[in-house]
Parts: structure tokens; sequence; C-alpha cells
């Protein structure tokens, strides 16, 4: 059995971990039936903000995973806690999709587009210059500015896309001011993460293809990391980095053994 098995604990990230786009890795059904099998604490912890637990729940239900959405966190919920814990019932002004809207509402917190508290800012499709103009004029004027996540890309099918940190960098060149991101490599949302399964950082492993988010979260949370080379990541990338995982694997299929 693959070390990462062993823990009572697992957390797992999902863009080039689980999927890419809407194509199911190696290896995730019998990851996901070994969880249940042996009564695992799991959780799918995604830095990208777009979807919701639930539409993430039924994106795994499509490609033939079976999933409650209690298993899924994203730097959505989390900013919106994060937010809510620093000034509840604050108003924002987000650039974001479904389920970072949701999140913020679901925290007790209101739009405002003319005198928000904060500016937050997600992956969306919808992004656009009348959007990047209004958030520089409001941050300007004293909203602060919120990133969901640093990362500047994500893995699709199709490549890499844009993500989260590449979208507010025109917002924080043209205000001079520096965005505060919660996802990861931010170890608040490891925490957050941690205190949602009930365990201790000892019994935990995460398993992600990132060095600069999903690895240093790990390690600066005190868990142990495995990095799979299945997303963004290759194996001669890792020695350019100060820290290393504890585990590398091929992927998901490496891990099962299969």
């Amino acid at each position: 059995m693959h070390p990462v098995l062993s823990k009572s604990a697992i957390i797992c990230d999902m863009d080039g971990v689980i999927y890419h786009g809407n194509r199911l890795l190696p290896g995730v059904t019998s990851l996901v039936k070994f969880f249940h099998d042996h009564d695992k604490r799991f959780l799918f912890l995604t830095n990208s903000s777009e979807r919701s637990p639930r539409e993430l729940a039924q994106k795994l239900a499509r490609l033939g995973v079976e999933v409650s959405e209690d298993h899924f966190y994203t730097s959505a919920l989390a900013t919106a806690a994060f937010l809510s814990s620093q000034m509840p019932g604050c108003s924002v002004y987000a650039i974001g999709d479904a389920g970072l809207l949701n999140a913020l509402y679901d925290a007790g917190l209101t739009m405002n587009d003319v005198n928000p508290d904060y500016v937050v800012v997600g992956e969306s499709r919808s992004y656009g210059y009348e959007k990047i103009e209004k958030a520089i004029r409001l941050v300007l004027g004293g909203a602060r500015l919120i990133g969901t996540n640093p990362d500047l890309t994500g893995p699709t099918e199709s490549g890499l896309v844009p993500a989260c940190g590449a979208l507010v960098a025109p917002i924080e060149l043209a205000t001079g001011r520096k965005a505060y991101f919660v996802g990861k490599p931010n170890p608040l949302m490891m925490r957050n993460a941690i205190k949602r399964l009930g365990v201790k950082p000892e019994d935990t492993v995460i398993v992600g293809d990132r060095m600069d988010t999903d690895i240093i979260a790990g390690i600066e949370s005190e868990i142990e990391t495995c990095l799979v080379l299945s997303g963004v990541t290759a194996r001669e990338d890792v020695a350019r980095f100060p820290f290393r995982p504890h585990y590398i694997a091929t992927g998901v299929a490496e891990i099962m053994g299969e």
C-alpha cells in the first residue's frame, strides 16, 4: 500500500489530480472506492472558485464518480469565510462565477458596485474590460483587493487557461495595490480544511500537482505531501524549488498501484 493511503485523512486537489477539464484521470474511481471502503476522511480541495460544491459533485457524477457535496472545499468558500470573520456583513464587488457569488451570499455578504468594503476576484468566464475598469476605480476609492487564489494558470483537457492570479494582475498593476490571496498556498485554507475533516495535521496528507500551492501549503500546515505529475508540474521542475514533497507519483493510478 502506498504511504498516502495509510493516513486517516486525505486532502486531494482536483484540477490536474482528479481530472483535466472533463476527462477523469486514471485511478480516481479506485481511489474514491478506497476512501469509502476504508472509512477514510477525505476532502477534495480546489483553488478554483468557479463552481460550488454541489456543481463539483455533479461534475464528478457525470464523470462516473459519486461523491457527496460535503466532501468539497473551494477557495470561494475559504474567501467568504475569511471576509465574514474580518468584517461580518460586509459588502463586496465580485468578479467571479456562481461558485464565488453563492459562497459570498451564503456567508451573509452583500453585493455593492458603488462603495464596497472589498473587491473580490475569482475565475470568471465573463471577465472583461468594463469589470476591470470598475474594480480599479473601487480599489482606488478605498476598497480592499482580495483574490480567491494566486494561481496564474489552470490545466484543462485542451491546455492551460488563465486563472485568478492572472486576472487580478491588471488591477494590481493599475492601482499599485497588492491583493490578499486566500486560497493555497495560504495556510488559512489548509487549516480550514483540516478543521472540516476533524483530524490532526500529522494524520493528514495532501495530494496535489503544484509545488507552489499544494505542496508548500502542506509543508507550511505541517502535513505530509504527495506531488503527482499528472497536472502542471514535471519531475524536472521539482529541483527548482527550495522545498520537496514527501512523495512523488506519476498520478493517482500509481498511488492506487494500477
